[in-house]
């Protein structure tokens, strides 16, 4: 392992301000890194990118989350996630900067300090890796999808187009936004996404109640057996922890913000989640609850399609989740890239360049737009991933690196609420990816390729 592996993070006590013990080639190669690379974002910067890469569009397939956990369960795990996902949110922003001097600007530097040099990364970064990449890919069906409806609603008659080129259509958009290079570039972006996701959450929800009570809903389960029941409640349970996932960039989010001894990138920083988590709630909790409550059990996996008049609201909508959803890949791409990118560049030794950027993103965007065609089953995609790798990242990592770094004392209130925390994580782990892989088991039987 030469000095420019990505474990040379403890030979140097002083990451942020102070660059002694830097060389002016690490120097000239963290200026050029996509998250490292620009400090001078606002505070309401670290709230818009939040709402982004938080409110997914898996807040469209809450009301069906809802219909399969039931009215009890359903509301306890809501505010439940919400609570826990606040919390571990907090210890990340704390954990930022808590070895004075030097900032952890990506997710396995923490965990690297954590766990040790090599476990950390090994924890740390296939997961991230898993949601990230797992993200994009989703997005990019559910860009297709959407664009797709808005075809479909805007002109019913037309002769109908694959999704496989409603994807193509919406990865083009990605083949130039790639190539901003850092955060604090798609600022514009993201705002235009926070926006939007507010603006589609909330036309969900008002149509759903403008459309009112359907006769004869039900609020059971709606699966006759009790097996089905069963593997629904887990699927559900992965889709509520896909809502929640924002965590995966939070760090990334953070290096961003400008930090001085006297005033910690924590306060702004803070400041920003707390807003994004309010807005979080305003998208989150109307929607799954009035969703729910209009249309019962009988609601679609995307409560969009539920509604389908009046046209012009619905196609509105899905521009809307669109934008959201250009803005939500870039997020979660940034720190693919620069993961991609710091290996290239010191591993591999490749002069930090603007061909090396343009080749290596380009790349990313192509293949996570191959994988979204080949296997578009959304719903069941969700849950799957989302309990491997979001229950992990969002739920209890940070609960574990908080217990492993700070130690608090045994059965005192912050050891309590870590283990709570850590256990919730660990059932959702085990229990979502079930339901998720007997969700795709099912869409599969019925998938023809490339159709």
């Amino acid at each position: 392992m030469g000095t420019q592996g990505p474990t040379e993070l403890n030979s140097h006590t002083n990451g942020s301000g102070s660059v002694d013990g830097k060389t002016e080639r690490e120097k000239a190669i963290e200026a050029w890194l996509p998250i490292t690379s620009s400090r001078n974002a606002k505070w309401w910067y670290s709230a818009f990118h939040n709402v982004t890469a938080m409110v997914g569009a898996g807040v469209l397939s809450l009301p069906y989350a809802m219909s399969e956990l039931g009215w009890g369960p359903g509301v306890t795990v809501l505010v439940l996630s919400w609570i826990i996902t606040l919390y571990t949110l907090w210890q990340m922003v704390e954990m930022h900067e808590m070895v004075p001097g030097k900032r952890f600007d990506r997710y396995h530097e923490l965990g690297q300090y954590a766990f040790g040099e090599k476990l950390g990364l090994y924890i740390v970064v296939p997961q991230q890796l898993i949601v990230e990449v797992g993200v994009n890919i989703v997005y990019m069906v559910t860009g297709g999808k959407s664009l797709q409806k808005f075809h479909n609603t805007v002109c019913s008659d037309c002769k109908k187009i694959k999704l496989t080129f409603f994807i193509m259509i919406f990865a083009s958009v990605h083949f130039v936004l790639s190539h901003l290079p850092n955060f604090n570039s798609i600022s514009g972006v993201s705002l235009a996404a926070a926006v939007m996701s507010l603006s589609y959450s909330t036309i969900a929800w008002a149509a759903s109640a403008h459309k009112g009570v359907q006769e004869n809903v039900e609020y059971g389960y709606k699966s006759s057996s009790r097996v089905g029941t069963v593997f629904g409640f887990f699927n559900a349970l992965g889709d509520v922890a896909f809502a929640y996932a924002g965590h995966n960039v939070v760090l990334e989010i953070q290096a961003t913000i400008p930090s001085t001894p006297e005033k910690p990138s924590k306060g702004p920083m803070w400041r920003g989640v707390v807003v994004a988590y309010i807005v979080v709630a305003l998208c989150y909790f109307p929607v799954a609850l009035v969703g729910y409550w209009m249309f019962g059990n009988g609601v679609a996996d995307n409560i969009l399609i539920s509604l389908e008049k009046p046209k012009w609201l619905i196609a509105m909508a899905n521009m809307f989740v669109v934008v959201h959803v250009i803005g939500s890949y870039q997020i979660y791409a940034m720190p693919v890239f620069d993961m991609i990118e710091t290996v290239m560049v010191k591993k591999l030794n490749f002069k930090p360049s603007r061909i090396l950027r343009f080749i290596v993103r380009n790349v990313y965007v192509a293949f996570t737009m191959f994988i979204a065609i080949t296997f578009p089953f959304f719903g069941g995609l969700l849950g799957f991933f989302g309990g491997f790798a979001f229950a992990p990242t969002t739920y209890f990592l940070p609960c574990i690196m908080w217990l492993a770094i700070y130690k608090p004392k045994k059965f005192g209130l912050s050891w309590w609420a870590n283990w709570i925390c850590i256990v919730l994580g660990l059932c959702l782990m085990i229990l979502s990816p079930i339901g998720g892989l007997r969700q795709i088991i099912l869409d599969a039987k019925s998938y023809k390729f490339y159709s």
